[in-house]
């Protein structure tokens, strides 16, 4: 009982976490519309009534955009973590099969972590053409290697337990060993490390987008919002780096913490 009640307040406080995240993220929906929307009588306004977080150049809400930019940082950091915990799992299980693949995984490791991470971002960005598909690829082969590292480490463990040898001695081929005895025991670790990856993938995003090699300027991302207020915050309209960088702040923020508390709740 005293186990459990610890853990069941641990899950709860992780639900109410990611449900205030995508509730801040589902209204950019209807704040689309606003993302969008020029109003030249009203350009580069202070935060008022009339508009809660200001106005940009073009007289745009900037809360308006600063949601919808919050909203495809998070589905562009999903989806490149999902691809580089995808990467991660398939290099550990391909580590297990052999000596000699063990070694390669490890020196490819290795290699991904000794060279500048920015660097490697921007090389694969700038020679994929940069965009939205080029930003996901390059986050997320470039954030598996320490996943993989402790994915790898793990499985290495459970590759000499007593049960994986009584498989083995039952004849149970290798693709039955791992399907039902790594994949079980990998998947929680590649959860919280996919929540853990997360931020990681939304700053770099951001980052790549401020440099100028990550999404359109067409779209509303946050690093595109913080590379335009650069040009104005010596006028002192601070508003426009403020808050967009405040509200990318507050949801890595809200990720990393629900991360932590699901890695609390799957801890033994």
């Amino acid at each position: 009982m005293r186990t459990t009640q610890p853990r069941l307040q641990t899950i709860a406080y992780a639900s109410i976490a990611t449900l205030a995240l995508l509730a801040l993220l589902s209204s950019h929906w209807w704040a689309g519309g606003m993302a969008g929307k020029m109003q030249f009588d009203a350009r580069l306004l202070p935060p008022s009534t009339a508009h809660w977080l200001g106005t940009d150049a073009l007289g745009r809400e900037l809360w308006a955009r600063t949601l919808a930019g919050l909203g495809l940082s998070f589905w562009v950091g999903c989806l490149a973590a999902l691809l580089g915990t995808a990467i991660a799992l398939s290099l550990a299980i391909l580590a297990m099969l052999s000596p000699r693949l063990d070694a390669l995984v490890q020196l490819l490791i290795d290699t991904l972590l000794s060279v500048p991470h920015l660097i490697l971002l921007l090389l694969i960005a700038f020679a994929l053409g940069g965009g939205l598909h080029a930003v996901i690829i390059a986050v997320a082969t470039t954030h598996w290697p320490s996943l993989a590292r402790v994915l790898r480490a793990e499985l290495l463990q459970l590759r000499h337990a007593p049960y994986i040898g009584i498989s083995r001695a039952l004849g149970k081929s290798q693709g039955f060993i791992v399907l039902h005895h790594f994949l079980p025991h990998a998947l929680p670790h590649c959860l919280v490390g996919a929540l853990l990856l997360f931020p990681h993938a939304i700053l770099h995003e951001a980052a790549l987008t401020f440099l100028g090699v990550g999404l359109s300027p067409s779209q509303p991302a946050i690093g595109i919002l913080l590379a335009d207020a650069m040009r104005y915050l010596s006028g002192g309209y601070w508003w426009l780096g403020v808050f967009p960088g405040l509200g990318l702040l507050l949801m890595v923020l809200s990720i990393e913490r629900t991360a932590t508390l699901l890695r609390r709740a799957l801890s033994p």
